[in-house]
């Protein structure tokens, strides 16, 4: 009996529109390119669905998870070509003046295996009068996903989320061997992070990262940065979507996860430990969480 555990893996990156119809157009052709490339887990972008940032807009087109016509499309492309397919997030209805970025991760079945709503909001000021307000519209996520593969456990993490390291060490210690951050940078932070950040997180958890993204200039005239990454647990970039929609695979082997972990085993030999305040007094200290 053979011993390979090895998979393709296959990012699809997207310039997704300000309406569900032709975006899921645009996906489910992409999505079948990469199956028929041989890909048995096929990731799409943040907000595979829509990108409006007019409020009225927005929740003028939002629907429930139940409702959305995009998920059920989803779920049944994944039955029909037998793949693993995560839909990197939706922009669904959460209630009547909230939606929620959420992620789900789908069965060769169709099922619906997981699902992950986006944690941090991504609330920021950018040099050259860029502003986005997450929070405005959006209601964040509480709790960290991991969910099982037949290859190994996977972390569903979504864009401004790799900024908070921590939550990529509790999905390693948790037995993550693949942590995914589908999103839509913006072209001045993709620039300035996007590859950095990626390799860092793979580095530290010693994961494989899994990253589709949105690219290139919406019709919300919002820019996005592209490159869609595959990074190995030991920082190498094995695949890179470049500015254009398309697709990206590479072929995952588990095994090298061990191989990381044995290497520099730092999963093992997180501490808790105190911060001492001067400002606070002598006595101050404060206890941090530096490990499970």
């Amino acid at each position: 009996m053979s011993t390979d555990r090895s998979f393709t893996a296959a990012l699809v990156q997207m310039r997704t529109g300000l309406m569900p119809e032709p975006s899921l157009e645009q996906a489910t052709r992409l999505i079948r390119e990469a199956a028929a490339q041989g890909a048995d887990y096929v990731q799409t972008p943040e907000v595979s669905n829509m990108m409006q940032l007019n409020r009225a807009a927005l929740f003028e087109h939002l629907k429930s998870q139940d409702e959305d016509a995009s998920l059920k499309a989803y779920q049944a492309l994944a039955a029909e070509l037998k793949i693993h397919l995560h839909v990197g997030s939706l922009a669904l209805r959460f209630s009547e003046d909230k939606a929620v970025n959420r992620s789900f991760l789908i069965g060769p079945e169709g099922g619906i295996l997981a699902s992950y709503d986006k944690i941090h909001m991504f609330d920021i000021d950018l040099p050259g009068g860029e502003s986005y307000r997450e929070s405005a519209n959006y209601q964040p996520g509480e709790t960290a996903v991991i969910s099982d593969l037949p290859w190994g456990r996977i972390g569903l993490t979504i864009c401004y989320d790799v900024r908070f390291p921590a939550l990529y060490r509790a999905l390693a210690e948790a037995g993550a061997c693949f942590i995914t951050v589908p999103s839509a940078f913006t072209r001045k932070t993709g620039e300035a992070h996007w590859h950095t950040l990626l390799r860092a997180r793979a580095i530290e958890t010693g994961c494989f990262v899994f990253a589709a993204a949105q690219s290139g200039l919406h019709e919300n005239k919002r820019e996005t940065f592209g490159h869609s990454l595959i990074v190995d647990p030991w920082g190498e970039v094995l695949a890179d979507g470049g500015t254009e929609p398309g697709v990206v695979l590479a072929r995952i082997d588990p095994g090298r996860v061990e191989t990381a972990h044995k290497a520099i085993p730092s999963l093992q030999h997180g501490r808790r430990f105190g911060m001492a305040d001067p400002k606070a007094g002598p006595d101050y200290l404060h206890l941090v969480r530096g490990s499970a």
